[in-house]
């Protein structure tokens, strides 16, 4: 374990849920977690842009994390997300570029996934499906089928989205921050953390000199390559730290997982 291991789920969330999840990816003490962290090194987008990307919410519509609508019912977040959260704690807001804004279609979420082995983020798993009790009327993502393991190639480029910080122990971004980072390869991300590192599970995505990276808030967004969902943002040591890159839960592990949540 780290000394600053980042979970993505912002700060004021994390502490609502500290009792329920003391992971090491929710990790830290709440004071080492300090504030929740947008997109660092990124730029401004807008769900126009990228319409299946979904805030996650409290029940006051307060954003924690982020999602991806695969289906109109569907979305797919990070396990960590869920930890200590009900069905009627949460819900899902899509359309909505800015974090203080009142557009775009809430649902409530009548049930929750998230897979059975998760314990913490650095143990892998960090995976959930959540089921929508409205349906969104927006362009939903492609995902990952098992087979697609290519998509990691060190090297190529991923999207990263979300509405988390700036700068490491900054405050949210109020609107909607996109960047691009290559994915890492399996040994060098091993060489960053060690053990913590599980590539069965997981995939880095991040420059050697740091500067671009998911932090706090954006946590349950999407590395999307391609345009497919193939990651899921989970977590990492600090925010855009050099020599640390953020990790990503490898959803080509877990597509046959996905795939029976979205049949279901």
């Amino acid at each position: 374990m780290f000394g600053l291991t980042r979970a993505k789920k912002t700060a004021t969330a994390l502490a609502a849920t500290a009792a329920a999840a003391a992971t090491a990816l929710i990790g830290v003490s709440p004071t080492a977690v300090a504030a929740p962290q947008p997109i660092v090194g990124g730029s401004t987008t807008t769900t126009t842009s990228y319409p299946f990307m979904m805030q996650i919410t409290d029940s006051s519509q307060n954003q924690f994390c982020g999602g991806t609508l695969v289906s109109a019912t569907k979305v797919v977040t990070a396990a960590h997300c869920m930890v200590g959260e009900t069905t009627s704690s949460v819900r899902v807001v899509g359309g909505r570029t800015y974090r203080n804004g009142t557009n775009g279609t809430v649902s409530r979420v009548s049930k929750i996934w998230i897979h059975p082995s998760y314990t913490d983020a650095t143990n892998g798993d960090d995976v959930a499906v959540l089921t929508l009790s409205t349906s969104m009327p927006y362009t939903t993502a492609p995902y990952v089928s098992s087979s697609q393991t290519g998509v990691y190639a060190a090297g190529t480029t991923a999207r990263i989205l979300g509405w988390g910080t700036t700068s490491a122990g900054g405050s949210s971004s109020n609107q909607l921050r996109t960047a691009t980072v290559p994915i890492v390869s399996n040994s060098s991300c091993a060489s960053s953390y060690g053990s913590d590192f599980i590539a069965s599970d997981m995939v880095c995505a991040g420059y050697t000199s740091g500067g671009v990276d998911t932090c706090q808030g954006d946590s349950g967004g999407p590395l999307l390559v391609g345009g497919v969902l193939a990651g899921i943002t989970s977590w990492g040591e600090g925010c855009a730290a050099a020599g640390y890159p953020g990790v990503y839960t490898r959803l080509t592990t877990f597509s046959s997982l996905v795939t029976a949540q979205v049949n279901s």
